[in-house]
């Protein structure tokens, strides 16, 4: 069981990377992103499926403002693109190498509400 969902989520059509706005900003004026202190840290850039957007939100972002979430299609990014477990055993988008800007499919702001809580944006499957 564990095993058929760890291959579905394999197979997620698009990943997603959490971003200040003016680092976002400054990767495309270079043309690709080399990823937040935790990503060089790390040895890879951190990604999300659509799922996990907010459990990553919450544990890594809060209470930043100033986001925007970036949209990749996985299949863009295969050669580079592995999926690892990661919080709670949880299989996670991790990419190896900095992500090329013009493969962005989709970019939107990430706001605070008046309740202090994340409002994600609508996401285009």
């Amino acid at each position: 069981m564990a095993h058929e969902k760890e291959n579905r989520s394999m197979q997620t059509k698009n990943v997603y990377k959490i971003v200040s706005a003016a680092e976002w900003q400054h990767a495309c004026r270079i043309g690709e992103y080399e990823g937040s202190s935790d990503d060089k840290r790390d040895g890879f850039i951190h990604l999300s499926a659509s799922t996990q957007i907010a459990g990553t939100l919450e544990k890594h972002f809060f209470p930043q403002t100033e986001l925007v979430l970036v949209r990749f299609c996985s299949k863009d990014l295969i050669s580079n693109l592995k999926w690892e477990p990661s919080r709670g055993g949880a299989h996670f988008p991790h990419y190896y190498g900095a992500l090329p800007t013009h493969l962005a499919t989709q970019l939107e702001p990430i706001r605070l509400n008046t309740n202090g809580q994340y409002v994600i944006p609508e996401l285009m499957e």
